[in-house]
């Protein structure tokens, strides 16, 4: 049973699967930086018909992303120091 268990489907991964979540790290980011000027944009553009709502909406979109960004780097920080 152990055998099946140490075997490739459900081994340890090796630091070339650490990767993954640099990638997806730099992917949330961009994508942050994305969001967050257009929502500047979308603000000076719009700002006499602006309400809290929009407003709000476009701050807890911000904060998603965010988390999203941070809980990959994090991910990706524990994966590199586990496998060295």
């Amino acid at each position: 049973m152990m055998d099946f268990a140490n075997s490739e489907f459900f081994g340890p991964l090796t630091v070339d699967s650490c990767y993954y979540f640099l990638f997806m790290s730099v992917f949330f980011f961009v994508i942050l930086l994305i969001v967050f000027f257009s929502e500047v944009f979308f603000l000076f553009k719009n700002f006499k018909t602006l309400n809290f709502r929009i407003f709000m909406n476009g701050l807890l979109l911000l904060f998603n992303i965010f988390i999203v960004y941070f809980v990959n780097r994090l991910l990706f920080t524990m994966c590199n120091k586990s496998l060295h």
